[in-house]
């Protein structure tokens, strides 16, 4: 009897274990899939001061609204490359500038450099972009004759500027990164034709390009926190929102109507490469009035949202950079 109930207890123990072990595992699985499904957390990197520095430079009245050609952009644009050299972001050609002619003006592009890590897929390269230039000086309104482009386009110039920081401190990418402001885009999209065929003449591997394009103002009653250009030409969008688990990106209808992804900057990468090249904005057509007037002005932008954003697009990136395949492809 008493060799039975010992034997009992060693089983009961035993079961116990067993159960104890098999409990724990589950519990791990079971949290392992909550991880999987949580979205990723926004970074705290970027912060609405910086944007807010870049921005209220860039529209300042100084600048007088940074025409192409004009001494205004040419402040600018020494600016972008001040920040460039202080957040160590190389120039990726001989300087910062890629020069070019604009209507008979002297003009030039601002492109700064992250190497990629990996030594196969840094031959990859990922485009991000903004156009720094705006319309100069316009018809007075109320005494106000400078069309300062705070949301069109300082705002996607200080997006730019603030993800260049992040890839050149972490250098967390395998995949190269081009950080490109152009000028000449009101007046046709002019610098980054130029540096689009510039960079196919040298053969370069794009994978992506994406422009950034007045995301200053939060986006009325949506789901998502900006709309991608062109959303339906590759599966871009839908891979970023998989990268970071949430819905990110999405289409606006308006944006179709208006066939915004032929009027930005995007739109020359992707008829000279063919390769997923689109805009992302946050201007829903209702809630930013001010569009190419004196109105658009930097106290009118909404950093708190400009950094939320940027911080959550930033991981999509960095995954983006990383994969070991080209997933981003595009549609048929």
């Amino acid at each position: 009897m008493k060799n039975i109930f010992l034997i009992g207890v060693l089983l009961a123990m035993v079961s116990c274990k067993n159960q104890s072990q098999e409990s724990s595992q589950n519990s791990n699985s079971d949290l392992a899939i909550a991880e999987i499904k949580s979205p990723i957390k926004p970074l705290n990197f970027v912060t609405s001061a910086e944007l807010k520095e870049t921005v209220f430079y860039l529209a300042s009245d100084e600048l007088k609204g940074r025409a192409t050609g004009s001494e205004g952009i040419e402040k600018a644009a020494v600016y972008i490359e001040n920040k460039f050299k202080a957040y160590n972001v190389a120039p990726y050609f001989e300087t910062y500038r890629d020069y070019y002619e604009a209507k008979g003006m002297d003009a030039s592009n601002v492109v700064g450099y992250v190497e990629g890590n990996d030594p196969e897929l840094k031959k990859e390269f990922i485009i991000l972009g903004a156009h720094y230039d705006h319309i100069g000086v316009v018809k007075a309104v109320d005494g106000d004759s400078i069309a300062n482009g705070a949301n069109d386009d300082a705002s996607g110039v200080a997006a730019v500027l603030a993800m260049a920081r992040y890839f050149a401190a972490t250098k967390n990418n395998k995949r190269s990164m081009l950080f490109t402001l152009y000028s000449g885009e009101e007046i046709g999209l002019l610098g980054s034709k130029h540096l689009a065929e510039r960079l196919k003449e040298q053969n370069i591997n794009l994978y992506t390009m994406t422009n950034f394009e007045m995301m200053g103002v939060p986006m009325v009653d949506k789901d998502y926190e900006a709309y991608f250009t062109g959303f339906d030409l590759s599966n871009m969008a839908t891979k970023m929102n998989d990268y970071v688990n949430f819905k990110l990106l999405n289409q606006l209808p308006k944006a179709k109507e208006f066939q915004l992804f032929y009027r930005s900057d995007n739109y020359p990468f992707f008829k000279v490469f063919n390769k997923p090249s689109h805009a992302i904005s946050s201007f829903d057509f209702t809630n930013f009035d001010h569009y190419h007037k004196v109105g658009d002005e930097a106290e009118l932008m909404d950093y708190e949202f400009m950094a939320d954003l940027v911080n959550k697009l930033i991981p999509a990136y960095e995954t983006m950079s990383n994969t070991i395949t080209q997933e981003i492809k595009m549609n048929e």
